[in-house]
């Protein structure tokens, strides 16, 4: 889903609805939070990329020879610090690379299900937050290209979470102890010196708050190559969850390429 966030703060989804490649319109999730949902997977899988029909999907939505060659599966997409495309090389596809990866990034802090640290495009960062359902984000650190923000990820792992426990994400909103502004200024007395020059002076914390009727108190994740069809209530969306009212959830993300009919 395509995610952005209106001036009170709330994020808004859109989901874009293909025809295999091509884009047929968007569905303004938001507006059927609190409706009957009907979802059945027609049992057809295209590639996101090649548009050809598949079994199975790597990554998020790519056929297999697909996902061994896409510059969006490389691996400096999961870590930042093996990207050199700002050395003239690349890991997969220079012309990509250079527009996504050579390019400012931030190193930030953000609230899941405990805060965490992470990397991301400078221009992307209120997007990356509600993706992994972050109610709240602040920028550590700007480097002006990728492997710079991934080296100083990894200089603070040890010290700091780097990933999202979803299933508690889901569950509720996380406690509040120390403010973002504390954690920030706990990484920096504890990022090496030759970083220090890339820490952020901006203080500003972006509250995020999703369109959520009901978190559940228990999550059970469901896949529809398993089910085929799926009926409940849409009780609220969070990353790229849909949540229903009997606590399970579906990861749109996930079932990238799916043949699917939406009713409610």
């Amino acid at each position: 889903m395509r995610t952005s966030l209106d001036s009170k703060g709330v994020a808004q989804y859109n989901l874009p609805i293909f025809d295999v490649l091509e884009e047929s319109g968007t569905l303004h999730m938001n507006d059927i939070v609190g409706q009957e949902l009907s979802i059945q997977f027609d049992q057809e899988i295209h590639c996101v990329e090649s548009g050809k029909k598949i079994k199975k999907t790597f990554g998020e939505g790519l056929a297999y020879d697909v996902w061994l060659k896409s510059p969006q599966a490389s691996p400096s997409i999961i870590r930042p610090e093996l990207s050199r495309i700002h050395e003239g090389i690349a890991l997969r596809d220079f012309d990509w690379e250079q527009a996504h990866h050579n390019q400012p990034h931030i190193v930030y802090l953000s609230r899941t299900s405990a805060v965490k640290v992470g990397v991301t495009r400078a221009t992307n960062k209120v997007s990356r937050w509600i993706d992994q359902g972050a109610t709240e984000g602040i920028v550590l650190a700007e480097t002006p290209y990728r492997q710079l923000a991934g080296l100083i990820e990894v200089a603070l792992k040890d010290h700091i979470q780097d990933k999202t426990s979803w299933q508690a994400m889901l569950k509720s909103e996380p406690l509040i102890d120390d403010t973002l502004v504390d954690y920030k200024n706990q990484m920096l007395n504890l990022l090496p010196e030759d970083y220090e020059s890339f820490f952020s002076d901006d203080d500003t914390i972006t509250e995020i708050n999703y369109p959520v009727l009901q978190y559940p108190s228990k999550v059970k994740s469901m896949k529809l190559d398993q089910i085929s069809i799926f009926e409940g209530k849409l009780t609220g969306i969070k990353g790229q969850y849909l949540i229903f009212g009997d606590g399970q959830v579906l990861n749109i993300r996930s079932h990238a390429g799916y043949r699917v009919k939406f009713s409610f």
